[in-house]
């Protein structure tokens, strides 16, 4: 199994970010993926996620502002973000643990390498 990151960058408040997560070794569509994320200095924390019932979930302070959805044909789970803001500034990480609001496991499941956001003016 292996999940693959890409589409961070840098962007300016209020801007918009769409990431991917491509997906091998394993079908989306039967299995949850989270969106974790990791700034400079302090734990990891779920953002969002898609289950296999095609459930969403969203951090408080993400939603409304976050889309995550998929492509079951591509095996690609995606994270649209918009109105972002500084505090949204961390690594991003999909992985094959449910989301929630607890602390993900970095010991379980796979996760990707993480794709870096950065929210500055």
């Amino acid at each position: 199994e292996q999940l693959v990151e890409s589409g961070g960058g840098w962007v300016q408040p209020g801007g918009s970010l769409g990431l991917s997560c491509v997906v091998s070794g394993f079908d989306i569509s039967r299995s949850v993926i989270g969106w974790a994320r990791q700034a400079r200095g302090k734990g990891l924390e779920w953002v969002s996620g898609i289950f296999a019932d095609g459930r969403t979930y969203y951090k408080d302070s993400v939603q409304g502002r976050f889309a995550v959805s998929r492509d079951n044909a591509k095996n690609t789970v995606y994270l649209q973000m918009h109105n972002l803001n500084t505090a949204d500034t961390a690594v991003y990480y999909c992985a094959t643990q449910p989301p929630g609001d607890f602390a993900p496991r970095a010991d379980f499941g796979f996760w990707g390498e993480g794709t870096q956001v950065i929210v500055s003016s």
